[in-house]
């Protein structure tokens, strides 16, 4: 139970009476702003900040006229990039394209997730409940990224969010957030680690595709994700798994097709993993601080570290992740594969990740097989196992069954070279976002409240 004095002018200000209001972490996260009001600027005097409007999209094949698109739930994305696209016309005419530097914060559902536009999203369209804010000033906008990614920024908008059961803040609300006035010398410094942690993901990513490209030629003509048909012979129900379901079928024909046309060696992943396992099924109370927990969508996050889950040590034991194992998801979105960092090292993660551990004698590391489940092949031999209706699974057994491809020695020295630094630098760029948000944190928590 939380006791606080509310004076009355708060009272008189939003006319609200329910204790609730006033002591929620985000309404005192939010008061600590208000009560030092000389101490900062409206987002509005600093940035021009707006929505799109509502319009019903025009989805498109990937041509010279479709720009990529996103949802507000890609916002939180490690990778760059998206398979659905709009008209490029379109989007144009709603303005609903994003430019360099400019800040996007989500506005619906999840309130408060923000993404700094880099040069690899530069030119691609994101939905308009996504909140676009472009900072007047070439040497703040990194700062005031890093403001609205802390918890002060994310109270604020929380507290000024409206909605029961799906909350949503737009753009009129937005502008109303309060941007902390630190130093000139603590301001450039946030700035540049921001700014610095934005040219390692772009290079990251530039890396990682770079490596996955050595494995193009071995592309399928399915996309994963889409829906598929052709016909199959009773013959082939026949052997194998005995399976029924088309996409099974259609989509592991054309990898098996695929396969026996090359003239390489492969290996099933059970031949280069010490253990395929997924963590135990239980029920897991959560904590206000203990080991950090990711489902499989917050492992996949541009920053897994900010999860607000956690478990107690005791119960986290059988989840543990260790830096260098593969995670898989295997529940709902199937084939999404994710390298360990080291800033993730000891997390606890969900049952729904299987896990790959590559033995130490293995022919092929753990960055090579990561490089290849990431490629069109090894997420399609991904999917091509899954089973179920409603919510498709894998299992750890069909994964085992997986195979990889094994490139030449030259080739596989370059696949590993470049996925060691994909995770190098954004392991980095993910501690410098956290240095920069902290900093402002620490300032502002000695503020008088």
């Amino acid at each position: 139970m939380r006791i606080h004095k509310i004076k009355s002018p708060l009272i008189y200000e939003d006319l609200r009476l329910n204790a609730g209001y006033f002591l929620n972490e985000d309404a005192l996260n939010s008061r600590r702003l208000e009560f030092n009001r000389d101490k900062t600027v409206c987002l509005e005097q600093i940035a021009n900040v707006w929505n799109p409007p509502i319009f019903k999209r025009q989805f498109c094949q990937k041509t010279e006229r479709a720009v990529q698109y996103f949802q507000s739930s890609d916002v939180t994305n490690l990778l760059e990039g998206s398979t659905t696209y709009i008209l490029k016309e379109q989007a144009e005419a709603k303005n609903t394209i994003v430019k360099t530097n400019q800040i996007l914060v989500t506005g619906f559902g999840t309130i408060g997730n923000t993404k700094l536009v880099n040069e690899l999203t530069n030119g691609t369209s994101f939905a308009n409940n996504v909140c676009r804010i472009e900072v007047n000033q070439d040497n703040l906008y990194g700062y005031v990224y890093a403001f609205m990614s802390s918890k002060y920024g994310r109270s604020q908008l929380n507290k000024n969010a409206s909605g029961s059961v799906v909350r949503y803040i737009e753009a009129p609300g937005i502008k109303k957030t309060l941007v902390p006035l630190l130093s000139k010398e603590k301001q450039t410094k946030i700035h540049q680690l921001i700014v610095d942690a934005a040219a390692l993901r772009v290079e990251a990513n530039r890396l990682l595709e770079e490596a996955v490209s050595y494995f193009d030629f071995l592309k399928t003509t399915y996309t994963p994700g889409e829906s598929v048909s052709n016909k199959v012979s009773i013959g082939t129900l026949n052997n194998g798994n005995k399976r029924f379901d088309g996409s099974y079928n259609i989509i592991s024909n054309e990898v098996e097709k695929i396969i026996e046309e090359q003239n390489i060696e492969f290996v099933t992943i059970s031949r280069l993993a010490s253990g395929i396992f997924i963590g135990p099924r239980s029920k897991r109370n959560y904590l206000d601080n203990g080991v950090p927990f990711l489902s499989t969508s917050e492992m996949q996050k541009a920053d897994p570290t900010k999860t607000e889950k956690f478990i107690s040590k005791s119960v986290a034991e059988d989840f543990l992740v260790k830096e260098g194992w593969l995670l898989t998801t295997r529940s709902g979105t199937l084939g999404d594969t994710v390298f360990v960092l080291p800033c993730m090292n000891d997390y606890a993660v969900t049952e729904d990740a299987i896990r790959i551990v590559t033995s130490k004698e293995s022919c092929l590391t753990n960055k090579y097989l990561f490089a290849f489940l990431k490629s069109d092949l090894g997420r399609s031999s991904l999917l091509s196992g899954s089973y179920g209706s409603v919510i498709l699974h894998l299992n750890e057994g069909y994964v085992g069954e997986i195979k990889v491809p094994v490139l030449t020695d030259k080739k596989q020295r370059a696949i590993e070279n470049n996925v060691s630094q994909f995770v190098d630098k954004i392991d980095l760029a993910i501690k410098k976002e956290n240095q920069a948000i902290s900093l402002i944190e620490k300032e502002i928590d000695l503020w008088q409240n």
